[in-house]
């Protein structure tokens, strides 16, 4: 069957129509063949073999397992409810939701990062700082900035600029506070 529309509702309604006759007609082992026409040639004394007999398919038994497509989708729905979490009531759920929600504030300011150990700035300490000046207890970063900072012995006409002679500074300049 060969399809020469470009139209894919129609390929696929062609290759639907395929696959419901290969199901129903599936069950069958095969297309029979009958013996080639005698051309009215035959040799005296040897006699025309007849095709062999096949069996009759009879139905598998009822504890066998048929490996088709639908079969196969029943046995994933099987497992559906071991692979999804349990479902929560709605009370249960606003719990969740409410000691997940705590009442927070956003604050503006600015603050410098302390420098770590490693040398990284510490911004949590930073927003911790800022949120504590606005009366708050704690708080995270939400925004932060850098700007370098130099000794006064760079604006010297002919000194060459030495590695430590400026460092980068960074700031908390938004924090999310909580109580």
């Amino acid at each position: 069957m060969m399809v020469r529309s470009g139209k894919p509702a129609m390929w696929f309604g062609t290759l639907m129509s395929a696959a419901v006759l290969l199901l129903l007609g599936g069950g069958e082992t095969g297309w029979t063949q009958s013996a080639p026409p005698a051309l009215g040639l035959q040799e005296q004394g040897v006699q025309a073999a007849s095709p062999p007999s096949t069996p009759a398919p009879s139905a598998p038994p009822a504890h066998e397992e048929n490996p088709g497509l639908i079969n196969e989708m029943g046995k994933l729905f099987d497992k559906l409810p071991a692979i999804l979490p349990p479902i929560k009531s709605p009370s249960e759920t606003m719990n969740d939701l409410s000691r997940l929600a705590k009442p927070s504030t956003m604050v503006s300011g600015r603050v410098v990062c302390p420098v770590s150990s490693n040398g990284a700035p510490d911004c949590k300490q930073a927003a911790d700082q800022l949120c504590q000046g606005k009366g708050y207890k704690e708080g995270k970063s939400l925004n932060a900035d850098s700007a370098e900072k130099c000794s006064a012995k760079v604006l010297i006409p002919g000194r060459q600029r030495k590695p430590d002679d400026c460092r980068t500074d960074t700031f908390v300049t938004s924090a999310l506070c909580q109580n």
